[in-house]
C-alpha cells in the first residue's frame, strides 16, 4: 500500500514538474515574441515632431503648386 502511494506521489510530482516546464517554456516563447515586436516597432517608429515637419513640407510644396496652377489659369483665362 505504501509503495503504491509513493509511486502515485512520484507520478504526481513528475506531472507537476512537466506541466511547470511546459508553461515556463511557453511563457519564455511569448516573452521573446513580444521583445521582437517591440524591437520592430522601435526600429520603424517616427516621432510626432518629425512627421509633423515632413507633412508641413509637403503641404508647403502643394501650396506652391496650387499657386503656380492658379497663375497659369489666370494667364490663359
Amino acid at each position: 500500500m505504501i509503495e503504491a502511494g509513493v509511486a502515485a506521489g512520484i507520478a504526481l510530482f513528475t506531472a507537476i514538474v512537466s506541466v511547470h516546464n511546459r508553461l515556463y517554456t511557453k511563457i519564455n516563447e511569448v516573452d521573446s515574441r513580444v521583445d521582437r515586436v517591440e524591437l520592430r516597432v522601435v526600429e520603424h517608429y517616427v516621432q510626432k515632431q518629425e512627421l509633423s515637419m515632413a507633412l508641413q513640407k509637403m503641404e508647403d510644396h502643394m501650396i506652391r503648386i496650387e499657386n503656380k496652377l492658379d497663375q497659369i489659369v489666370l494667364r490663359n483665362g
